[in-house]
């Protein structure tokens, strides 16, 4: 293998006869490099938005959501809550409630999600510190400059653009559990706005608001229960796992629902994407095995004189069939590790300098970049089997040209 190895390269190093030869390889590089570096880069930003989105999302919201299958709520959640904290990965547990609702201010009116927490539990599952932008997160009833003490309210921060409402101003919210005629009478209450969050994802922002878990089951009249339990686990990527877990330990009427079942179009999608791009962008590189296959197949026909004499000294077919295809497989590799230094400094560089900046609509201001050496690998792998295969067919070619017709010929 040696021998061959060494031919391999003076073939590529030697200055040919054809200088367009040694264009097209030129070329062949390039397109390597090209779609190795594009791929990465690509998949790096799709990886980037993904983990960006998720944390959004985890920031609102739990790993786990485990609840009841019928709406008169969960009983005896403290026992099911000690139940689920005894498994060995989960870190806290929270109880909440959550439905739908109208709010109205004096301005406007919306419907809304309202979640009632157990506020100092649920800082712990759910991250109501970091996106508070401005007020308190204390939602017990206090009077508010000599007016009569309400419960308070936290507001999604473009809900509060959407009621024309500041801390400290009062909105009624209306709720139509238990109303089934027209004779029954919706459940009124008046809160008063005690902060803004915002998460950056507008779906939280524009409809969700958080009031105290006893307001809730007031309002909600679900007595002593709640909706379900959040679950913080100490690694998010299991959820799925232990949702199973926690769903085959409780049994019926409860299920555990993980945070990608909750939001399966928008993750699903998301991975389609991802796989869409890789397969798009590996047409670049196949592009390059294409022009690979002519530059061997130009270098066979300038080397005929040569194979002869290698045959003619005792080479023998297979001998030739490896030298042409390590000369397709050199430049696989050159132009891989080109493409994947290129790829992976333009990731390390974005990421540390940001200096791709993005409009306002977007949830960050940079384009985000997360690289998955998982990713670079396979990439790799790819694109090194694809310029390898691409030199099969012209060293099979030149292994079986005759040895004295190929001197005859020169």
């Amino acid at each position: 293998m040696k021998t061959e190895l060494f031919i391999a390269r003076r073939y590529m190093a030697s200055k040919r006869k054809t200088g367009f030869i040694s264009l097209v390889s030129y070329i062949s590089i390039s397109g390597v490099v090209i779609g190795v570096a594009a791929l990465i880069i690509v998949l790096s930003v799709m990886n980037g938005f993904e983990a960006e989105v998720r944390s959004r999302f985890l920031s609102a919201d739990a790993h786990i959501h485990v609840r009841t299958v019928h709406e008169s709520g969960m009983k005896n959640y403290g026992f099911i809550s000690d139940q689920i904290r005894a498994l060995r990965g989960v870190n806290t547990v929270s109880p909440y409630i959550e439905n739908k609702g109208l709010v109205k201010s004096r301005a406007a009116q919306a419907g809304i999600i309202i979640r009632g927490i157990e506020t100092e539990s649920a800082k712990e599952v759910v991250e109501l510190e970091k996106n508070l932008i401005y007020g308190t997160l204390n939602l017990d009833p206090m009077p508010y400059e000599g007016n009569p003490a309400q419960p308070g309210i936290i507001l999604g921060f473009e809900l509060s653009k959407r009621l024309q409402v500041i801390v400290g101003d009062e909105v009624t919210l209306i709720s139509l559990s238990g109303v089934r005629t027209l004779q029954d009478t919706p459940m009124m209450r008046k809160f008063r706005v005690v902060g803004y969050f915002e998460t950056g994802l507008y779906e939280f922002d524009d409809n969700l608001a958080y009031i105290s878990l006893p307001s809730a089951q007031r309002l909600f009249k679900l007595g002593e229960n709640v909706s379900g339990i959040w679950v913080k686990l100490h690694d998010f990527d299991q959820a799925g796992k232990y949702a199973k877990r926690i769903q085959a330990k409780l049994g019926p009427p409860y299920e555990a629902i993980s945070w990608r079942e909750l939001n399966p179009n928008l993750f699903a999608w998301m991975e389609i994407e991802k796989w869409a791009a890789f397969v798009v962008l590996s047409l670049i590189i196949t592009v390059a095995a294409f022009n690979i296959i002519s530059t061997l197949i130009m270098v066979t026909m300038e080397k005929t004189r040569e194979i002869g004499i290698l045959k003619s000294m005792g080479a023998d077919a297979d001998c030739i069939r490896r030298i042409f295809t390590l000369q397709g497989a050199i430049v696989g590799v050159i132009g891989t590790l080109i493409g994947i230094a290129i790829g992976v400094g333009f990731c390390l560089a974005q990421d540390h300098f940001k200096f791709f900046s993005l409009p306002q609509v977007y949830i960050v201001g940079w384009l985000p970049v997360l690289i998955k050496w998982t990713d670079v690998a396979l990439i790799g792998i790819v694109a090194i089997v694809i310029t390898f295969l691409s030199a099969v067919y012209p060293a099979a070619k030149a292994a079986k040209l005759d040895p004295v017709a190929a001197i005859r010929y020169e």
